[in-house]
């Protein structure tokens, strides 16, 4: 018998609250508990769903559960990386489909931001007119979008995007179904490095438990390793140059200078 790792003994300590939230949760997916307490927004309803640019895991896996959670298509940014291809087969999920094609379809249609809010970051296709709500776990800096009507926002300091739709799913006394769990599972491995990362926090680690327990995830440690693995592929193909900007974001400063 192997000994428990740090992350395994994090889950494992949140594994009581993880199963009293899980039994309060209805049986079936697709029923939902009526609620007057709390926000739903109707804007997000038929909403495309869809990340930033040089998109990874979380921005995808997110898109998809907000797409499940709030009734609307999730949509790709840009080209998948190995990582997010394996969570997708992993789960048997269906890629979803490049924003662009779905413009073309559909040219009119209310598009919510997730996992970033800066216009630097969007897909050039997106009319930052047509967005309607952005959910993100990112700072505020100045290419933040800026919208001539109020719209939905949903940012928190937490270690994953998909921590908050996980949480937003429980809030509501909804049940994801098993395979939008396995991704969003998949994605806050990957966005706090396996809960190991320093933005990593309490709740991150409390959707992670929920989560596995949903998606009948026993061995988390498994998971983790074998989806960095899977990422990997990409690496190993790149240079010193393209390991430093592979995940690289684009931010502006109005400023003369740094001290």
């Amino acid at each position: 018998v192997r000994k428990r790792t740090e992350v395994e003994e994090q889950v494992i300590a949140k594994e009581h609250q993880a199963e009293e939230i899980i039994h309060a949760l209805p049986k079936d997916s697709n029923t939902t508990v009526p609620s007057v307490e709390l926000f739903l927004p109707e804007i997000l309803k038929d909403s495309i769903f869809v990340g930033h640019l040089v998109t990874d895991l979380d921005s995808v896996a997110g898109a998809i559960g907000a797409a499940e959670l709030y009734g609307g298509t999730p949509a790709l940014a840009s080209e998948i990386n190995s990582e997010t291809a394996f969570a997708l087969e992993k789960w048997n999920v269906t890629e979803p489909k490049p924003i662009e094609d779905i413009l073309k379809e559909t040219p009119k249609v209310d598009i919510c931001l997730v996992d970033h809010q800066q216009t630097s970051q969007m897909n050039p296709s997106i009319d930052s007119d047509q967005v309607v709500g952005v959910i993100d776990h990112h700072a505020l800096q100045s290419k933040t979008i800026v919208t001539d009507k109020p719209i939905y926002i949903d940012i928190r300091p937490w270690g994953s995007m998909s921590t908050i739709i996980a949480h937003t799913f429980l809030t509501h006394k909804r049940r994801p179904p098993v395979a939008v769990a396995g991704m969003l599972l998949c994605a806050i491995l990957s966005d706090t490095l396996n809960l190991l990362g320093p933005t990593t926090t309490d709740w991150d680690r409390l959707m992670v438990a929920v989560l596995a327990d949903i998606a009948g995830v026993d061995d988390i440690q498994l998971l983790a390793s074998q989806q960095f693995k899977a990422k990997s592929k990409d690496l190993a193909h790149l240079s010193a140059v393209g390991l430093v900007n592979g995940d690289q974001k684009s931010f502006s400063y109005n400023t003369e200078g740094f001290k």
